[in-house]
């Protein structure tokens, strides 16, 4: 008798099938729907968002995170966000970042002629902040 009692409890607990499929029912009340109503960011709307950002970076882990997000995006960022972002590096005194920031434009870049004249545009902020590429510093 007790086991038909607890079989019976259970069903009871259960919810239906007719329940359980019901959109209301499928859909939790803690869910956050995304909206589309930002929309694309454009490259000037990108470049000045990530200079802001790097001009007002206040130590070498908010450098390094907006250097790890800006490069996780699929373009490479203009000439203004690079100076930023290595200036940021040097205020915090972190030269090995501001190194790797010309590592990072290497990598991006689709040919080593993009390179060439991203290091040749910066080269007035590499002499004034005394930077030196990797292949520079480590020439063999």
């Amino acid at each position: 008798m007790s086991r038909m009692l607890t079989t019976a409890m259970r069903a009871a607990a259960r919810p239906t099938l007719k329940a359980a499929r019901s959109p209301a029912a499928a859909i939790p009340s803690q869910l956050r729907f995304s909206s589309n109503e930002h929309g694309q960011e454009s490259f000037e709307q990108f470049s000045t968002r990530y200079t802001s950002f790097f001009q007002n970076a206040e130590d070498l882990f908010e450098v390094q995170r907006g250097l790890n997000n800006c490069f996780a995006h699929d373009l490479v960022p203009s000439p203004e966000v690079i100076e930023a972002a290595v200036r940021a590096a040097r205020r915090v005194d972190d030269y090995a970042t501001a190194v790797r920031v010309f590592e990072g434009i290497k990598e991006k870049v689709e040919n080593p002629q993009q390179y060439k004249a991203y290091l040749e545009e910066l080269k007035p902020l590499r002499e004034e902040l005394g930077l030196l590429t990797k292949e520079e510093l480590f020439t063999s």
